[in-house]
């Protein structure tokens, strides 16, 4: 959205036109929910966050005073209530770990923004090694701490400057880049672990069939040279 057309929106809804708060959240719903898929990782979640941040949005937009812009103001809201909604997850999980004694079954910027499509999810004409990139990403991206989640996807995914960021997450600027830093190096190593993971059972899969592909041929050897003794008998 245009500068010029959010600060009318703003400036109608500081009026009270309540049809302006409409359209301003009509015009950020899917980038709302973009941020929490990114942060929670699961889209049921994500929709429920949304939904309580604007409602959130809607009950709070009277304190709304100006000194960030509109937009990072309510992406600000929906990364509160994703954090929050990550640490009563992971309480849940404890408390359920501590019952049971198990748990059940259940480099860039650019480089990030290029391999997670917009909902979070690959799409139907994705390549399968595409897929599966996206996929090993996701994963990723969601075993990272709560704080280095924040700024990569506010910083690599939703394009923000270092400004930005530190007045979303109400930290210096200093921090986000430490933070940002911080992160990329985890991301990176789990991803390597990851394709390394993935490459050493392939080569397990390939040495098993070359195993097997040398004791046919051994088989066929030994049967034909059989073969060689019984006609010379």
């Amino acid at each position: 959205m245009a500068a010029q057309t959010e600060q009318n929106l703003v400036e109608r809804i500081q009026g009270g036109d309540r049809a302006a708060l409409g359209e301003l959240l009509d015009s950020y719903q899917h980038r709302l929910f973009s941020v929490a898929l990114r942060m929670v990782s699961n889209r049921d979640d994500a929709a429920e966050v949304t939904q309580d941040a604007m409602l959130k949005i809607v009950q709070h937009i009277d304190k709304y005073n100006g000194t960030a812009a509109i937009s990072t103001w309510m992406i600000r809201i929906v990364m509160n209530m994703s954090i929050s909604h990550l640490r009563k997850r992971k309480l849940r999980l404890t408390v359920s770990l501590d019952s049971t004694g198990k748990a059940g079954n259940d480099d860039q910027s650019s480089a990030l923004r290029e391999q997670l499509p917009d909902d979070g999810e690959p799409g139907p004409a994705m390549s399968v090694q595409k897929r599966e990139m996206v996929k090993i990403l996701h994963n990723c991206l969601a075993r990272l701490e709560e704080d280095f989640r924040s700024v990569l996807v506010l910083r690599d995914l939703n394009e923000m400057n270092y400004e930005q960021i530190a007045g979303t997450l109400e930290i210096p600027v200093g921090t986000v880049k430490s933070r940002l830093f911080r992160a990329r190096l985890a991301l990176r190593k789990l991803m390597h672990a990851e394709f390394s993971d993935d490459r050493a059972s392939d080569n397990g899969s390939d040495g098993k069939a070359k195993q097997e592909s040398k004791s046919d041929e051994t088989d066929i050897e030994s049967t034909e040279s059989t073969k060689e003794e019984v006609a010379d008998a």
